[in-house]
This record gives C-alpha cells, sequence and structure tokens, in this order.
C-alpha cells in the first residue's frame, strides 16, 4: 500500500483506540458503531464490513486480538490493508499502546502520567460482566490490573478463562469487600442489583462506570484517579 502525503487515514474497529485516536488528533475516518463518535461507521467490531472499509482506502486499520475476530483482520490483510493490532491485558500494555498509535497516525504522542499504585491498604472485589449466565473477568486482563493499580484486588483473580462464568453463590463464598457492577458491556437493572444485593448480603455494591474499567488507552491516567476516588470508601464501608 502506497501512503498519501499528510497523516495517514485511519479507520479503527476499536473503541478504545478510536477514542485515544481522535484525542491524539488523528485522522479516522470511520469506526465500528460502538466507538460512540461522530464518524463514519462500518459495522460493528465483531462484523465489521470489510468491502465498505477497502472502499474508503484508508492507510491503517487497527484492530485487536480481543475486540475483533481473526478472520475479520486476515480478510482486510488479503485485501491490502495495512493493520494495527493492539491486544492489552494491562496499564502498562495500555500505556504503551497509544504510542503504537501515535507513530501509526502520524501523531505527537502524549506523556501520561499514572497515579500511585499498589496501596498498602487492599480491597477485594467481585466484578460480574454478565448475566445469564453470570460472567467475570481474571487476572489477566486489563480491568484486573487497572484495578489492582489502585489496591482493589479480585476475588476471581486465579479463575482459569479470562472471561470465565461463574455461579453467584460460589463468589458470595469468596466474601468480597465489594461487587463492582459496570456499566458496560451489560446493562444491569435494578432488580440485577438487587439479586447481588441478595447473593453478597456482607458487600459494597457499587456501580461503576464500564469504559473507565475496561477502555483503554488515553483515557487510563484519568479512568484511574476516578475509581480510585469513587473506591476511596470502600475499605472501610461494607453494606
Amino acid at each position: 500500500m502506497t501512503f498519501r502525503p499528510g497523516r495517514p487515514r485511519v479507520v479503527s474497529l476499536v473503541p478504545s483506540a478510536t477514542e485515544t485516536l481522535l484525542a491524539l488528533g488523528a485522522d479516522v475516518v470511520a469506526c465500528t458503531r460502538f466507538c460512540n463518535q461522530p464518524l463514519p461507521t462500518v459495522g460493528g467490531t465483531k462484523n465489521p464490513h470489510v468491502d465498505a472499509i477497502v472502499a474508503l482506502a484508508p492507510d491503517v486499520v487497527v484492530v485487536d486480538t480481543e475486540e475483533n475476530r481473526r478472520e475479520d483482520a486476515e480478510a482486510l490483510g488479503a485485501a491490502g490493508m495495512r493493520l494495527v493490532v493492539t491486544s492489552v491485558r494491562s496499564v502498562d500494555d495500555a500505556l504503551a499502546v497509544v504510542d503504537v498509535l501515535a507513530r501509526a497516525s502520524g501523531t505527537p504522542p502524549p506523556s501520561l502520567q499514572m497515579g500511585p499504585r499498589h496501596r498498602d491498604e487492599r480491597v477485594s472485589a467481585f466484578v460480574p460482566i454478565w448475566r445469564r449466565p453470570w460472567m467475570t473477568i481474571n487476572g489477566a486482563t486489563y480491568g484486573a490490573s487497572l484495578l489492582r493499580s489502585i489496591g482493589v484486588d479480585l476475588v476471581t483473580t486465579e479463575l482459569p478463562t479470562e472471561y470465565p462464568s461463574v455461579e453467584l453463590d460460589d463468589i458470595a463464598r469468596l466474601d468480597p469487600d465489594v461487587v463492582l457492577v459496570p456499566s458496560e458491556p451489560y446493562s444491569f437493572t435494578d432488580t440485577h442489583l438487587a439479586e447481588l444485593s441478595s447473593a453478597f448480603t456482607a458487600s459494597r455494591i457499587l456501580s461503576v462506570d464500564g469504559e473507565d474499567l475496561f477502555w483503554w488507552g488515553i483515557r487510563t491516567p484519568a479512568a484511574q484517579r476516578r475509581l480510585a476516588e469513587q473506591l476511596g470508601g470502600a475499605t472501610t464501608s461494607r453494606a
């Protein structure tokens, strides 16, 4: 593929990357419908419109090993698209990928400053991410890494898969200090919160911003600060 003068034209199929690229000042010409940005869309993260992406003739297409399917990435590569592939599993990964995206988009990399990590006072937590079945995250995920950086340890850290299905009764027996209920990827209702409160009678139930917990990149330092502030009383207050 031949690069044109000026900043590369970018299609992003990763919501976190789209947010980061726009903050960097990149020329993002399209994204997915889940990116929540005022841009043309080319399908979803799991079902992008490959032909539409190729027709835009971007210089770079950003994909992610977790957000996107291998077959779609392979189809884009076979069509001559230059791919930038991200794979973020930790806070350090999130900071590093900002520089990767800056280089790929021809924009200056920012200087991101994280807050203090590994507080002495730790909090144990359960994070539900889905219902029917109940699902959660283990310690090998970006969300878990972000929480660890503010003194929160998952009771599901050692589960063998990144996004395991669980039984609430089994997790309740682990007695987490707090149940962190994110606003996405699942839309938990008041009924679900009541169900969690019934199962975790000794835990504090706290709703948190799912984008702050799971979207990585340019927002990571501010998300860390916001979550730390919201969780400030979790070490001393249990329902």
